[in-house]
């Protein structure tokens, strides 16, 4: 069995690029002997006085025999991804000549990588901070523009800096607070408590615009699931329809048409909205559809907004509030879309309002596509929450999102305690647990379980 110290010394190597055929593959090796195992497969030609980020023709061989001619990047240490030597082979993309790479390179003194090793070696060696290295997976997963431009921020290091000015300023606090106690028999105060004061109200502002930041980045990052919920016949299927622009879902007359759900995906400037149409909520004997019914609330509970859609031509507002009343208990947003409105003034459709209870009202013709528009905008709205600026630093991990929670509760304590006129020994304690808490978003403060948990769920070239 490998160690520890050997694994993480050892020279590795992986396909970078998706397994099968393609035009071309690049297989990467990183590590100390990076560049002598591939002259050891060229043949007698070098590597090692040529420059770094250069490029290089060559043939590849084991035991004299050829396995393909390729091209090697070289990246030396520690200007490199990982910081340590880097050499990328760009080969045919024939999974033979893949294979036969991969093993010639073994065979020469490398091992296969672990899931998300190259980044791991990137942050052990302070090529990235820990929240930069789980945005390069975010980076990769992005199906999106928007999962594309938040993990790009997060890569480029601007959240990194937020958390390192705030870092910076609690270091000075504590600086302070310790210097007091260093000097506490002579009763001295270094430290301007009213300063202070103001310091971690600052502190305390952008911990909690970070923290609110969090609802527009997981919709960007993982997508917003929409629960479209209503009376049989009301127009569910139809809406879904057209937000999807096809016939995605059959369209009739008869109630209860709806059996199951169905779920498609909506992108709407960049943000997913899992649409999720739901059989028609009543009471039925109809075993089929009573299931269906049993699945729309599951539905409904796990949403984060739901459209419920009503006939305005058949149903009253105290028939709708009755209704609204009798829904599952759940903490989704609410949008009422009052359908069918063709047959009302034109002038009323695709128009919000806000009804008695402070829930948004829209009012569509989903057959004729009339306010169609207008319901994306407000799905749209509802997802980014509009006192967000979303030029600002965003949060989309439930881990660092976390982290920072448990940093304000530490400040908060802090806060209590300069009002309390607690000595500087039990604030000092508390800055600590602050100090902590910002250092395992970064990975200042780690372990190897950590690590352990957010690379392996990377992919082997990453």
């Amino acid at each position: 069995m490998l160690n520890e110290s050997h694994l993480s010394n050892a020279t590795i190597v992986a396909l970078a690029t998706p397994p099968g055929i393609g035009s071309i593959a690049v297989i990467r090796v990183s590590g100390e002997a990076a560049i002598p195992i591939l002259e050891s497969l060229m043949n007698g030609k070098t590597l090692k006085d040529k420059a770094s980020h250069t490029l290089h023709f060559a043939k590849l061989y084991q035991d004299k025999t050829a396995i393909d001619e390729v091209v090697l990047a070289l990246y030396k240490n520690p200007k490199s991804y990982t910081g340590e030597d880097v050499v990328e082979i760009s080969c045919h993309g024939s999974p033979y000549i893949q294979q036969q790479l991969i093993e010639a390179i073994i065979h020469a003194g490398a091992r296969m990588a672990l899931p998300g090793e190259f980044t791991k070696r990137a942050f052990i060696n302070g090529k990235l901070d820990l929240s930069q290295a789980e945005a390069v997976a975010d980076l990769i997963a992005a199906q999106t523009a928007g999962s594309h431009e938040l993990a790009l921020r997060q890569l480029r290091g601007g959240y990194s800096e937020e958390l390192k000015q705030l870092r910076d300023q609690l270091i000075w606090f504590a600086s302070l607070i310790e210097l007091e106690l260093d000097f506490s028999q002579e009763d001295v105060e270094f430290a301007d408590r009213t300063q202070l004061e103001k310091l971690l109200a600052n502190i305390t502002a952008s911990l909690t615009q970070l923290i609110h930041s969090f609802q527009l980045g997981n919709a960007i990052k993982n997508g917003v699931n929409v629960a479209i919920v209503g009376n049989p016949n009301a127009g569910k299927s139809t809406l879904l329809n057209a937000l999807l622009q096809e016939n995605r879902a059959i369209v009739s007359a008869i109630a209860g048409t709806t059996r199951d759900t169905i779920e498609e995906v909506l992108n709407i400037n960049g943000i997913s909205f899992r649409l999720i149409d739901t059989a028609g909520l009543r009471n039925t004997q109809d075993q089929i559809e009573k299931i269906g019914v049993e699945k729309s609330i599951q539905k409904i509970q796990e949403a984060q907004v739901l459209l419920y859609v009503y006939d305005v031509n058949s149903l009253s507002e105290q028939a709708l509030q009755q209704a609204l009343s009798e829904l599952p208990s759940t903490a989704a947003h609410r949008i009422l879309v009052g359908n069918k409105a063709d047959l009302l003034a034109q002038s009323s459709i695709g128009k919000v309002t806000i009804n008695a209870t402070g829930e948004q009202c829209i009012s569509i013709a989903a057959l004729q596509q009339h306010g169609i528009k207008e319901l994306e905008q407000l799905l749209y709205e509802t997802a980014l929450n509009a006192n967000f600026q979303s030029e600002g630093v965003i949060v989309s991990n439930m881990r660092h999102l976390e982290g920072l929670q448990h940093t304000a509760e530490a400040i908060a304590e802090i806060t209590n305690g300069m009002q309390l006129q607690l000595p500087g020994d039990l604030l000092a304690a508390h800055i600590r647990q602050a100090l902590y808490h910002l250092g395992t978003i970064t990975g200042e403060v780690t372990n190897e379980d950590l690590l352990d948990t957010i690379f392996k769920k990377f992919c082997i070239g990453k």
